[in-house]
């Protein structure tokens, strides 16, 4: 595989929200003598494809990427599209969640650097990654990877959990997540309180958990909520 001859030909395209910190990289990049372009991230009428496609039309060897692009959302889902397309992604971001940098892995990230990193270790990786040289040690990507699939198992029984639970219960599980009482939900349901009490028992027993607040703090960690249910005919639910 060829490889460019000088650090011209080697083009990097930053996609960052944070304009100083976008600029600070550009200028550092530039005096380098790489061929360095900012993305936009356009506040209406682009979606996350159309900012992947404007990007690989432009060829670039190498991505700097924030995981947290502000009103454009979450950078991850970029990552994959881009990382297939043969573009080196390197996600630069002032998240410090372990999890979520195992996540940029998996998805296809070369490395994960801290924005709180000096300024020279960003342009050290962006050096070996021109040369064709590997960017991060392997025990370190192993053990971010094993968080990553570590928090993804935890989900999936936390999700398993959920799923246990009739319609019935989702809902009055979304009642608690509201903020309302046993008395309220069963005011609201036009039921006795006794079987609002009984549905929030076979709740707990269901999510493993001994309390409302521990079932309501499950869903939260889980980002559940309960789907809204369908109106009849007649507009009533």
């Amino acid at each position: 595989m060829n490889r460019p001859t000088s650090r011209s030909q080697v083009r990097i395209i930053i996609l960052e929200d944070h304009v100083l910190f976008a600029e600070s990289l550009e200028l550092a990049l530039t005096v380098e003598g790489y061929d360095v372009r900012r993305a936009d991230l356009p506040m209406n009428g682009s979606t996350p494809s159309t900012v992947i496609a404007s990007v690989v039309r432009q060829n670039p060897r190498i991505v700097l990427l924030d995981l947290d692009l502000g009103h454009f959302g979450d950078g991850v889902r970029m990552i994959a599209p881009l990382a297939k397309a043969g573009v080196n992604v390197v996600v630069v971001t002032a998240n410090t969640d372990r999890v979520r940098w195992g996540e940029a892995l998996r998805h296809g990230a070369r490395t994960v650097l801290s924005k709180s990193r000096p300024l020279n270790e960003i342009l050290a990786v962006v050096r070996r990654l021109g040369n064709g040289q590997p960017v991060m040690e392997v025990e370190e990507r192993e053990s971010l990877l094993r968080l990553w699939h570590q928090r993804n198992a935890e989900m999936a029984g936390l999700q398993s959990r959920i799923d246990r639970l009739t319609p019935r219960e989702a809902q009055v599980l979304g009642h608690l997540m509201e903020g309302m009482t046993v008395h309220d939900i069963a005011a609201a349901s036009v039921v006795s309180e006794a079987t609002v009490r009984t549905q929030v028992k076979a709740i707990l027993a269901k999510l493993e958990v001994t309390s409302q607040i521990a079932a309501v703090g499950l869903a939260h960690h889980l980002g559940w909520h309960p789907a809204v249910p369908a109106e009849d005919g007649r507009g009533r639910r």
